[in-house]
């Protein structure tokens, strides 16, 4: 099988488009190199036609094709390269399609595999007919179904459609808050510029940092909620033959598959402003991404937090949670923490007014004691974890929330580890890994800041309980094989008497 013919010209173009705006300044900017308009422009059609000469040739040589066990893949211009991934290892298969793409009607595929640390194979391009077709043919191939099998459209399931309101929503709750650090690197910029606008330099300071800051919040803000609404517009969830089907974007369009068997664990978010609201989010991890790819894995992206517990439960069937918290002297190590931050900023701000010649109420600044207090708790209060028959569930964070449900058979590793400060009042963090949570949030599922002996019990809990069901996903494994072998047996023998 081919590209589609269309990709030729497409990837020629994305080549003079990443190349472009670098030839045109330097030709402007060095008459040196026959700067000037139409030396730009005789230099990128150039290109373009170098590029699209290469991208020919790099169409006639690529090929795949799509067997009972493999999806074969051959390509390259200098030095062939072969590829055989085997169906079985191939976790998610994802469509992309921007805006340019959807209007020549082709589109981008990408194949994960199971521990994978980035995308195994891109098709770029093919016709979305032929996408839709190999997700379909992967789907049924890796569900071990017989090709004269057809879908069943009454197996497909609407889980989820995000709508007008819930768009909106994420749009106000979609705020990534780490985005205010920039405050603090842009306010310094702006701040004095807009100073010197007063004849008092102190008097400027004092209204124009307010201002400034607020003014660099909105634009944040306002730039993460349009991502976030550009990114779920659409946003649509079904199931059907035991997979997750997603689709998703204005801008780029997404749609995929979610191998429901291939889950390792959920994570329910809700960032404060979600909190308030009563929404959150549910994201499914899978093996196959690569870390930076959690996007893609985005099963419900805001709605109803009642809706959301119980999308999760359709997909692992967990129990009601009821979290058990650290002990008391975790919040204690937060106080003092957070209580010497508090102290050095109100030692920097009293040094500042008595020892330089900038003078201001540094004093506003001894709020920030009891604001640790009240910090100290909420870290405490929003810690806490369950231990359930099937699940261990895990609870961290103030600002966003996360809740992590982690199927004792997807457990790779669990260890419990003490820092010097946690030793000091015998605390200790128990991590659970997976082959998958370092994708969504770079930090793996973990109960922090337990009571060291809880901590030993529970890394022995969660060990025998992951060998135990895996003993018991063995031996039920072995009796579907054992009846398959019967039923094709029996198909036989039928078939021979007849």
């Amino acid at each position: 099988m081919k590209l589609d013919p269309l990709s030729v010209p497409y990837r020629a173009g994305e080549s003079v488009v990443r190349l472009a705006w670098v030839l045109i300044i330097i030709l402007i900017g060095s008459p040196a190199f026959g700067g000037g308009v139409s030396g730009a422009a005789f230099l990128v059609t150039a290109w373009f036609l170098i590029a699209l000469t290469y991208q020919l040739v790099y169409y006639q040589r690529f090929e795949y094709e799509l067997t009972a066990d493999t999806l074969d893949i051959a390509s390259g211009v200098v030095s062939r390269r072969n590829r055989e991934i085997p169906i079985g290892r191939i976790q998610n298969v994802d469509i992309s399609r921007n805006v340019f793409q959807r209007a020549l009607g082709i589109a981008q595929i990408n194949l994960e595999t199971a521990g994978g640390s980035s995308t195994e194979a891109s098709l770029r391009y093919v016709s979305l007919e032929e996408a839709k077709r190999l997700q379909s043919e992967l789907g049924r191939l890796k569900r071990g179904e017989s090709s004269g099998q057809t879908e069943d459209e009454a197996q497909t399931r609407e889980l989820f459609a995000v709508t007008s309101k819930e768009l909106v929503l994420l749009g106000i709750v979609g705020i990534d808050l780490r985005l205010l650090s920039i405050v603090t690197i842009l306010l310094p910029v702006i701040a004095p510029s807009l100073r010197e606008q007063f004849v008092d330099p102190l008097v400027g300071l004092a209204i124009t940092a307010p201002l400034a800051a607020a003014a660099i919040v909105v634009v944040a803000a306002s730039i993460s909620g349009l991502i976030a609404v550009t990114n779920y517009y659409g946003f649509r969830l079904a199931r059907q033959n035991g997979e997750l089907h997603y689709e998703r974007g204005l801008l780029q369009r997404y749609s995929g598959s979610i191998p429901l068997e291939k889950v390792q664990t959920l994570t329910i978010s809700e960032n404060v402003i979600a909190r308030r609201l009563g929404y959150a989010s549910l994201a499914v991890e899978t093996a196959g991404y690569a870390p930076g790819d959690a996007g893609s894995q985005s099963a419900v992206p805001l709605a109803d937090r009642t809706r959301v517990f119980g999308l999760a439960r359709s997909i692992e069937a967990f129990d009601p949670v009821e979290f058990e918290r650290p002990p008391k002297r975790a919040r204690e190590r937060y106080l003092v923490r957070y209580s010497i931050v508090a102290l050095l900023v109100i030692s920097a701000a009293f040094a500042a007014d008595a020892y330089t010649g900038l003078t201001f109420a540094w004093y506003v600044t001894l709020a920030l004691l009891p604001l640790a207090v009240v910090a100290a708790h909420l870290k405490w209060r929003n810690l806490g974890y369950a231990v359930q028959s099937e699940y261990i569930v895990l609870r961290e964070g103030f600002w966003t929330r996360t809740i992590t449900i982690v199927p004792y058979y997807r457990v790779q590793t669990v260890l419990d580890s003490q820092t010097v400060f946690q030793r000091r009042r015998r605390l200790a963090t128990l991590v659970v890994d997976t082959a998958g949570t370092s994708g969504l949030t770079n930090r793996l599922p973990r109960a922090l800041d337990i009571d060291e002996k809880r901590a030993s019990e529970l890394r022995e809990t969660v060990a025998d309980r992951l060998q135990g069901m895996v003993r018991q996903r063995r031996t039920q494994r072995r009796q579907e094989r054992l009846e398959s072998i019967q039923t094709m047996q029996s198909d036989e023998a039928s078939s021979s008497s007849a």
